[in-house]
This record gives C-alpha cells, structure tokens and sequence, in this order.
C-alpha cells in the first residue's frame, strides 16, 4: 500500500492521518492531504466533550451518579446516550436506562451540567484545547456537534486519547469501557446493533459491523456528518484521524468499513 491509498476512495479533498503508539510517543506513520484547512467535525465534537467532562469527574468537580436534566438521568447515562433523551429536544423520550438512543441534546445537558460558571467554548477552551496545543479549533455552535478545526488539532486529540496524559488511569478505564450493559441502539447512518456498546462519550466497536470493521472489540471512537472520524485502537497502538469536503452520505457507509481496516493493517 502506498501513501495514496490513505485516501483510495474518498471524494473531495480528505485530510488523513495514520498514527501509531511506540513505547509513551505516538509517531506518525502516514498524512495525506491539507492539514492546516479548518473544516467542521460535527460529532466527532463528542469526544472533546467526553474528555473535558472526564476531567471534571478525574478532578471532583462532577459524578458519574450525579443527576442531570428532567429525565432523572445520570451524568454517565446521559455521555453513554442512554439518559432518555431524543435525538434533539422535541423527539420521543424513554426511561433512562433502558435503551440506547444516541443524543445530541443529552451531551448538550450534560455540558451544561458540569462546566460551572464558564462560557461553555471557554470550558471546552481550558479542559481540552489548551492543554494540547489545539490552537487551530474553536467552538461554532453547540458543543455536541459545534468543532470547527485542522486536521492537525484532530490529530492532536486523538494522540491523547492513544496515548492519554490528561486522565488518571482509573478514569481514562471508565470513559473507553462500556457503559450501561449490553443495551441496543441505532448508530446514525448505520443502523441498528444489538448490543450497541458505548463507553462515556466515544462510541466502542464491540461487534458492530460497521466503521470499525477489522479493528479490535474494544477500538472506540466517533464519526460526524461532516465526514470527519476519529479512531482509537489501543490494542494494535494504532489510531486514524480524517477529515473531508464532502459531507457523510452513502459514499462514506460504503467506503469506510473496509477503508479503515486496510488502515489497521498498514505498514509504511
């Protein structure tokens, strides 16, 4: 495989980083692509948000027990989209706990729910950004969905959540660990999974065939309707970043199954 099969497929003009944990580093193994563009994350927001409310957890500001919202779901229920909430505001709700309805305005409430007294970009700003360099990435719109930057920063986030230093060991365990059992859910341009395994912000592979295809059970990440994704596989030391011009459609349901497992598998 060569450097141009990093983005064999893609339309547009994607942005593509392949990195790989040696030892406490992550190297980079591959890129390919413009780097530097700002371009939105849409979902993939989510897993800034996860690390941010992890640290409050990690530092006592917050619980995972703690009540949040008018369902009477928890602080985890609402991070692991099974809080009972829609999938925006005016859509059905359920009893927390009883299945895995994945939410925009849940990871809303639950910003809301933890960041005190600041702005929620001057949150999102001092728990995550700034402490890994993320100059090129500022909030747009609501926090579950409103990241707008590089590919670069990308790249930055998900060499923590590789190799994590912003979390004690405890709770990075519970963040990337299941949450809420073996509940079934819908995953937004994929489908329905039975069980649909989630951890406390990013989505976990199980056996779900799908984005992940070829990485390990327990990889876990995030994809957005911009066409960006974000993945993490700590078993094989590996994760992948991208970004895109071109919106998720049928294009990327099609592409990225056996895209990213080719990528697993790549050797310079």
């Amino acid at each position: 495989m060569t450097l141009a099969d990093l983005t064999l497929g893609w339309p547009g003009e994607p942005s593509v980083v392949l990195l790989q944990r040696e030892g406490d580093e992550v190297v980079r193994l591959a890129s390919a692509g413009p780097e530097s563009e700002r371009r939105p994350w849409a979902s993939v927001s989510k897993l800034a948000v996860a690390l941010a409310c992890a640290r409050e957890c990690d530092e006592g500001r917050a619980r995972d027990e703690d009540p949040v919202g008018e369902t009477g779901a928890t602080l985890a229920q609402l991070l692991s989209h099974c809080g009972g909430y829609g999938f925006e505001e005016n859509d059905p709700r359920c009893a927390p706990g009883t299945r895995r309805v994945y939410s925009n305005v849940g990871i809303d409430r639950a910003v809301e729910a933890v960041r005190g007294t600041l702005s929620v970009d001057e949150w999102l700003s001092q728990r995550v950004l700034r402490p890994l360099d993320m100059t090129e990435t500022e909030l747009k719109g609501r926090p579950s969905a409103g990241l707008v930057g590089s590919t670069a920063d990308l790249t930055r986030l998900a060499a923590e959540w590789l190799a994590p230093r912003l979390l004690s060991e405890e709770r990075d365990h519970r963040v990337t660990s299941v949450f809420g059992g073996d509940l079934a859910g819908v995953v937004p341009g994929f489908g329905r999974f039975d069980p649909c395994p989630w951890g406390l912000g990013p989505e976990i592979h199980g056996e779900k065939n799908h984005w992940m295809r070829g990485w390990s059970p327990a990889a876990f990440g995030h994809f957005g309707q911009s066409g960006a994704l974000l993945l993490v596989d700590r078993d094989a030391g590996r994760a992948l970043v991208a970004t895109s011009s071109v919106p998720f459609g049928a294009w990327a349901k099609e592409l990225w199954p056996a895209w990213s497992a080719r990528l697993r598998e790549w050797t310079p």
